[in-house]
């Protein structure tokens, strides 16, 4: 009878451990022994796979060992280091793992904190079990929701390579050619193209298939910072160099070492950072700000640009020595309206991503839609395409989009004959600055300069006819 016992137990195990398996392994954090074998317990008793670690160096141990955990739920204050830390890591070494604070002592403060640093949730310590479950229950709804978004960006060629970028139209085939030819060498790259149509896109791309792939790629806009900061940002500083500098700080040369530096928007840098970067691009090495001792690099520059260099050469605005050592080899992007056989391929694989995203199913477009998309000219390219298709996902309501759900400005691109959607002049203004938003990417300070205006008359306008 024993022996028969201890089949039908083991067979039981086995089954259970089945089960499990298919809704995923948990992570307990917590050195209160009994508060973690009786979360433990519950959990387990969901159908999850559950591991234990009674301090935060254990969890991480366990957490790098397996490396494919949904769910991280962990103490905030461990004896060894902080649960805040814990959190800060894992979401370093996997994106998609969602966690969850557990404290004794919760405060609003703690959890707004906590919050903005990646957690799902901030608990408190003695919650009933079925609110721990229904959190529990959302925060791996959600990690499995991240995970299957990363493997479709993957699959749409949002996780760069070149492989993966649509491209039906001769021209765009020939851009990828080019930029596979360039990317297995050390040679500096300059991307032109307007905005939208995928230059870090292919920025990556050129940095995955190179030698360097297995080392850092890193990225910083160059209209994103004005110049002080910028400098700070790209070359790092001492301690005590400029007020506020507390700390030494690395620049993005010395965490781009041995790998590649996207500079992204460099036309936009002022003119005499750009002495400071010729240097480095000659010399590999800088000098930190508040340094004597230069630093030595071993960097790939690739850079890219909406604007013609040439042009702001002329205008001195930029460099002539810099432009002839960026420009070693040049990749044009066509923009969406010289590759319009792309659209219908476009169109489709971001509808498939939106659906799994926003959680619809999508399952027609009619000929109409299909139509306006081809037609229009789509100043914001690749991106404005994307945002559309996000819209029209969300507007959608059986399954099919139409024209209906396209933006008055896709309908009608001329603003001719446009009925009574646009009768006031203050309706037209208010739709071309929401179009210019769009093309800028968000980027006001752009936008107001493409608009002819000042920034603080965007921002009256933004308030007068509340665009968010």
């Amino acid at each position: 009878m024993n022996i028969l016992n201890k089949k039908i137990q083991s067979f039981v195990i086995f089954v259970h451990k089945q089960i499990v398996m298919v809704k995923g392994k948990i992570l307990v954090i917590d050195d209160e022994d009994q508060l973690r074998k009786a979360l433990s317990r519950i959990i387990e008793l969901e159908g999850y796979e559950v591991f234990q670690a009674e301090n935060g160096t254990k969890g991480l141990k366990l957490f790098e060992k397996a490396n494919d955990f949904i769910l991280v739920i962990c103490d905030v204050k461990l004896p060894d280091i902080s649960g805040l830390d814990v959190l800060k890591m894992i979401k370093t070494k996997n994106s998609t793992c969602e966690v969850i604070l557990i404290t004794a002592y919760g405060t609003i403060h703690d959890g707004v904190y906590a919050m903005k640093q990646g957690a799902f949730d901030y608990i408190t310590k003695g919650d009933g079990d079925e609110q721990i479950i229904v959190t529990i229950e959302k925060a791996v709804e959600k990690a499995k929701l991240k995970k299957r978004i990363l493997e479709l960006e993957n699959k749409l060629g949002t996780r760069y390579s070149f492989d993966r970028i649509i491209a039906k139209s001769s021209i765009l085939k020939k851009t990828i050619s080019l930029a596979e030819k360039v990317a297995p060498t050390d040679s500096t790259v300059l991307i032109e193209g307007e905005t939208g149509t995928g230059k870090e896109l292919f920025a990556q791309s050129i940095h995955n298939a190179s030698t360097r792939k297995n080392k850092p790629f890193v990225a910083v806009n160059c209209s994103a910072f004005p110049k002080e900061l910028l400098e700070s940002e790209i070359f790092g500083h001492k301690r005590g160099a400029f007020t506020g500098a507390n700390l030494d700080k690395k620049g993005l040369f010395e965490e781009a070492n041995e790998g590649t530096l996207f500079l992204d928007e460099i036309g936009e840098m002022h003119f005499d950072l750009q002495a400071k970067l010729l240097r480095v691009l000659e010399e590999q090495s800088f000098t930190k700000i508040g340094d004597t001792k230069p630093t030595k690099v071993n960097v790939r520059i690739i850079a890219a640009t909406n604007r013609d260099l040439l042009k702001e050469i002329q205008n001195e605005k930029f460099r002539n020595d810099l432009y002839y050592r960026i420009s070693v080899f040049k990749i044009s992007i066509p923009s969406l309206r010289e590759r319009k056989e792309d659209i219908p391929y476009l169109v489709n694989s971001f509808i498939e991503y939106y659906n799994v995203k926003i959680n619809k199913r999508i399952l027609k477009i009619t000929e109409e839609f299909l139509e306006k998309v081809k037609t229009y000219s789509w100043p914001g390219n690749t991106r404005e395409l994307k945002n559309v298709i996000e819209r029209a996902v969300i507007l959608s309501e059986n399954g099919t989009i139409t024209k209906d759900h396209l933006p008055v400005e896709v309908l009608f691109p001329n603003n001719i004959s446009i009925g009574n959607n646009l009768d006031t002049i203050e309706e037209i203004e208010k739709m071309h600055i929401q179009k210019m938003l769009r093309f800028t990417n968000g980027n006001k300070t752009r936008a107001a300069q493409k608009l002819g205006i000042g920034v603080p008359t965007l921002y009256r306008k933004l308030d007068q006819y509340k665009i968010r």
